[in-house]
């Protein structure tokens, strides 16, 4: 089908999704190139998947239809490109799923009729400019297969820029240098006419709106070549061409272009502080590179009995202006049961909808928060430019702990589409791959009650859980516990202590006793015996089979972990050559260590759609049996040498990108 159908499509999981799409054809090669360096398709996917006070996504959930909205290009190939806008629709959204796509319209008719604010187009490139500045290394692979696709589109000096700067129209100079503006009235003028040549094309002739729903399920016409998907076409009806060209004005639904971003770092807060500095590793000898890293230090201390412990580090490593911050409340009964994980679930995702408008434009100016209930208590995650990073952490964090009227949700409707949302997401479980749940149910087993409690328990919890539950949960979370916090960054040690100063006003907890503080996480031990769990799919669908072998290792020794994980690298190699090249036993053949709180577990795990799980079970116990005698007994003092360098050089790896990533 082409633009002007509908096309109903039954998902695998429990979706409920509309998406439009308009295909855009290149007119020329100049038109492509223009497009290339000036990215229109950045600012007005900035605007139409805005999600602050007066958004497209602000009016959907004030209207009680959508849950998220993402829009952005999406195939890009040598002739054309296509822009979609996808909604996550609740329940009522999908009944009302031709308003939803009216507002869409709305929302377009504002910004293809309303002036846009220079402010708009300067930020989307100070903010691009500012990811460009201070990118860090990601994954070698992606980065190759990403260079590889620029190479085919862009000139040699942008082959690293091109795709991940805006407004390149203003020639070489501008890769020199850091912008908070265009340079030019004329650039800037130039990605305007772009923009609104690129909303010119998004109209409701040219579309194509696809919705995935469950409740097609039995209805359609149609199934899928490939993957057997069943689906329906309708041409849209000629009434809904109708009032979605006339579309309500974008102000009566009180939609309206974003204010300036007030979070986004000025140059004089992307100062380092002084004695933060970034090293340089690349000259340093392998055994320089393995001296220690000074670990952070505690500059708060209020005893066993008292509030806080709070740890500090200076960066003294990478040399951004940025800091971490973590905040954790020990307390105890937020996971007493599968009805505490259920309401700590439904807190998290109310917490986090509530305040989405407030920090989105935080986020977007690289601030970020977390908010997570776990087994010994709750966690605040706090990171990104350190500038205004006070300040949007006590703002946050008195918005979750004393003003829950505004957190949580007002109405039964607007619960029961938090419930089905949770819901929709706890079910999703079913659907995953066979080693997926091999995996999850060996970790499981492993903690206790306290710890982690069965999807399926959760779910039937969830069922019965209502409003004043959450309300009475939400008030008993934040009232008591044992504050700890770390502090990492561009950041001095008298703005860390007046930061949690500011946190200990805004959560304002009464202290426990140390006898009150939950205690940490003991892993289980496995029977000395083998043992063999064993578990229906739940996903009756799937003819797959896995199997998951583990080995635990108790010991609590850092020698006894670095042997693990030392048998671990001689055995992934052949592990993968004997039971998925030689034997064939399945598509997915992995092993690696998995840390449990002080303890390490070596697993093996095979999946397989030509063998039974006992199968593959045993051939993985051949080939450790056969390992230790053949392989492992046999290595020289050289191998392996070989073999600790390589995991020590991973290690530093994995270190590095881990904490600047931070």
């Amino acid at each position: 089908p082409g633009t002007g159908y509908i096309v109903e499509v039954v998902p695998v999981q429990k979706l409920r999704q509309i998406s439009l799409s308009w295909p855009i054809l290149y007119s020329s090669q100049e038109e492509k190139d223009t497009i290339l360096l000036t990215k229109p398709a950045f600012y007005v996917g900035h605007l139409l998947g805005h999600e602050g006070p007066g958004s497209l996504l602000s009016f959907l959930k004030r209207k009680g239809w959508a849950n998220s909205l993402a829009a952005s290009t999406n195939a890009d190939l040598s002739d054309f490109f296509t822009f979609e806008v996808s909604v996550d629709l609740s329940t009522k959204g999908l009944e009302e799923s031709d308003k939803v796509v009216e507002a869409v319209f709305s929302y377009l008719r504002m910004l293809r009729t309303e002036p846009i604010p220079n402010h708009i187009f300067d930020e989307v490139l100070q903010l691009s400019d500012l990811e460009w500045r201070f990118l860090t290394k990601g994954d070698p692979e992606n980065y190759v297969q990403s260079l590889a696709q620029s190479m085919q589109k862009y000139e040699p000096l942008l082959y690293i820029a091109g795709p991940r700067r805006v407004g390149l129209l203003g020639g070489k100079q501008d890769l020199q240098k850091s912008r908070v503006a265009f340079s030019t009235r004329e650039d800037r003028e130039l990605t305007r006419s772009a923009s609104l040549n690129l909303l010119s094309h998004l109209s409701v002739e040219n579309v194509m709106i696809t919705v995935l729903s469950k409740q097609f399920e039995g209805k359609t016409q149609f199934r899928e070549k490939w993957y057997g998907t069943p689906y329906n076409v309708k041409q849209i009806p000629s009434l809904a061409v109708y009032l979605w060209s006339n579309p309500p004005l974008a102000n009566e639904l009180e939609m309206f272009l974003p204010k300036p971003n007030i979070f986004i770092p000025s140059e004089k807060g992307l100062r380092l502080k002084p004695g933060v500095k970034k090293e340089d590793t690349s000259r340093k000898s392998f055994e320089e590179r393995m001296a220690p890293i000074s670990p952070p230090h505690i500059i708060r201390n209020d005893g066993d009995e008292g509030r806080w412990t709070v740890y500090y580090k200076k960066d003294d490593r990478f040399g951004q202006p940025k800091a971490f911050v973590v905040f954790q409340l020990l307390t105890s009964d937020v996971y007493s049961s599968s009805i505490s994980v259920a309401l700590a679930m439904l807190y998290s995702m109310c917490a986090e909808d509530s305040l989405n408008e407030f920090v989105y434009d935080a986020n977007l100016a690289g601030l970020t928060y977390d908010i997570q209930v776990l087994p010994r208590g709750i966690r605040l995650t706090f990171g990104g430019y350190n500038e205004k990073l006070q300040d949007f952490a006590a703002y946050v964090g008195k918005r979750l702990a004393r003003e829950l009227d505004e957190v949580l949700p007002k109405t039964e409707d607007i619960f029961e589409r938090y419930k089905d949302r949770l819901s929709r997401s706890l079910a999703a479980f079913d659907v995953k791959q066979p080693y997926s749940h091999a995996i999850y149910y060996s970790t499981l087993i492993l903690q206790p009650l306290n710890f982690n409690y069965p999807n399926d328990e959760v779910r039937m919890a969830l069922d019965d859980v209502t409003l004043l539950q959450l309300q009475s949960y939400a008030q008993n979370l934040w009232s008591h516990g044992k504050g700890e916090a770390l502090v990492q960054g561009n950041i001095e040690k008298n703005e860390t202590l007046d930061l949690v100063n500011m946190i200990d006003s805004a959560l304002a907890f009464k202290t426990i006793s140390q006898d009150k503080i939950p205690p940490r996480l003991k892993a289980l031990p496995l029977p000395v015996a083998k043992t063999k769990l064993q578990i229906a799919e739940p996903n009756s669908e799937n003819q797959n089979s896995a199997s998951q072998v583990t080995i635990q290792c108790l010991s609590k020794s850092v020698k006894d972990h670095v042997l693990i994980e030392l048998i671990s690298s001689v055995l992934a190699e052949p592990f993968y050559e004997d039971l998925r090249t030689e034997q064939q036993l399945g598509y997915i053949v992995s092993s690696g260590v998995k840390a449990l709180e002080e303890t390490r577990n070596l697993n093996l795990i095979v999946q397989s759609s030509v063998a039974p799980a006992d199968k593959s079970s045993s051939a993985i116990l051949n080939f450790l049996e056969d390992f230790r005698t053949s392989k492992l007994e046999k290595l020289s003092d050289s191998e392996i040498s070989s073999f600790v360098k390589g995991l020590l050089d991973s290690k530093l790896l994995v270190s590095n990108e881990g904490c600047k990533n931070n």
